[in-house]
C-alpha cells in the first residue's frame, strides 16, 4: 500500500491523454473513458493545461458528473449561477477554511465533487486536500475513541434577519411543507420557533468506512461547527450575545455532551497540517471522491473565482 503521506492529486495535461489543449480535446478524451474508477483509485483528478472558460463548465462537467445536484442544506455562502453550479464559497478572503467533507452532517452527501478555476487568486487561494486515512490516523487515539459514536450538529436557520444563513438560503426554497419534507426524509430532528427560526439537530458519524473501498477514514466538519475554531475573541463575543444551543450552528458529541474545544482545534490543525495544495490555474478541473479526501481553501488576495458542482 502506498504512503498515504506521499498522496497527491493524479495531474492529466493534455500532453499525457494525448488531446488537443481545448473543449474538444478534453470533452472527446472524456466521452472515451469512465473516469469514476480513476476518481475512486487515486482520489482526486486534476485536469490542468486545458483551455477551458466558464461557458464550457456546464457540457464538461456532465461528462464528469453522472447528475449534478443542487447544494441543499449547505451551510457555505455560495451564489448559484448555472444548473445546480455554485461559486465555491463567498467566505472572506482573508480567512482560511479548514479540512472538510461535503455535507458530510447530512444524511445523503455527494461522493463527488468538481471544481472549476475561471480566475485564480493573485496571491495564495490554494485548494489544500487531505487524504482521509492519514487525517484519521494522525488526530491520535483518543479522538478517535471519542468520536466512534458520530457526533451531533445543529443549526438555527433564521426566517430572514439573523446571523448566518437564513432556512430559505439554505433550502433553495421559500415553502416550510419542502423542508419539512427533506429533513424527514433526511432523519433529522426539527422545530419551528415563534419567530420563524428553524432549529435541526441531526446525529451523523464522525468516521465512515469508505463506500467504495472500506478504507476507514475521517469524515466529518465537526471542527468547522465548533465555536472554539472561531477563534477565543470571536467565540466570547457570539457566546455574550447568544447562548450556545441558539448559535447559527454548534455541534456536540452524540450523547450530548460538548466536544472540547482542544478536541476541536486538533482535528482542524492536523487536517490543515496534512494537506496537499492545489495550485490553480485558468481553466483548471479538479474532480474529487468525497469520502477518500477532505478538502478546505487557503486565504488570498486578488479575485478569485472557482466555481463547484456535485453529484452522487
Amino acid at each position: 500500500m502506498s504512503d498515504p503521506r506521499q498522496w497527491s492529486p493524479l495531474r492529466l495535461s493534455p500532453n499525457e491523454l494525448g488531446v488537443s489543449a481545448d473543449t474538444t480535446g478534453l470533452i472527446g478524451y472524456l466521452d472515451s473513458v469512465d473516469v469514476g474508477p480513476a476518481v475512486t483509485e487515486h482520489r482526486a483528478l486534476l485536469f490542468t493545461g486545458f483551455e477551458l472558460g466558464e461557458p464550457d463548465l456546464a457540457q464538461v462537467s456532465s461528462r464528469l458528473l453522472q447528475h449534478r445536484q443542487p447544494y441543499l442544506h449547505g451551510n457555505s455562502p455560495r451564489t448559484k449561477v448555472g444548473d445546480n453550479i455554485y461559486t465555491s464559497t463567498e467566505f472572506p478572503a482573508e480567512y482560511e477554511i479548514s479540512m472538510h467533507n461535503e455535507l458530510s452532517y447530512a444524511r445523503v452527501w455527494p461522493s463527488r465533487l468538481l471544481f472549476f478555476c475561471v480566475q485564480p487568486a493573485a496571491t495564495g487561494g490554494q485548494t489544500p486536500l487531505v487524504h482521509g486515512g492519514l487525517w484519521l490516523s494522525e488526530i491520535g487515539q483518543d479522538i478517535r475513541d471519542a468520536f466512534e459514536k458520530g457526533v451531533i450538529y445543529r443549526q438555527c436557520l433564521h426566517g430572514g434577519f439573523g446571523l448566518g444563513k437564513s432556512w430559505q438560503e439554505t433550502f433553495e426554497t421559500t415553502e416550510r411543507a419542502a423542508v419539512e419534507e427533506y429533513l424527514t426524509g433526511s432523519e433529522a430532528e426539527w422545530e419551528w420557533t415563534a419567530s420563524g427560526t428553524l432549529k435541526i439537530a441531526q446525529h451523523r458519524p464522525a468516521i465512515i468506512n469508505h463506500p467504495v473501498t472500506g478504507e476507514r477514514v475521517w469524515f466529518s466538519q465537526m471542527d468547522q461547527w465548533h465555536a472554539a475554531t472561531l477563534g477565543e475573541e470571536t467565540m466570547q463575543d457570539l457566546l455574550a450575545i447568544l447562548p450556545e444551543d441558539e448559535l447559527p450552528q454548534s455541534v456536540s458529541f452524540a450523547d450530548g455532551s460538548p466536544i472540547p474545544a482542544e478536541y476541536a482545534l486538533r482535528v482542524r490543525e492536523t487536517g490543515l497540517g496534512c494537506a496537499v495544495n492545489v495550485d490553480w490555474r485558468r481553466g483548471d478541473l479538479l474532480v474529487i471522491d468525497n469520502a477518500a479526501v477532505g478538502h478546505g481553501r487557503r486565504a488570498f488576495s486578488g479575485s478569485r473565482r472557482i466555481l463547484v458542482a456535485m453529484s452522487q
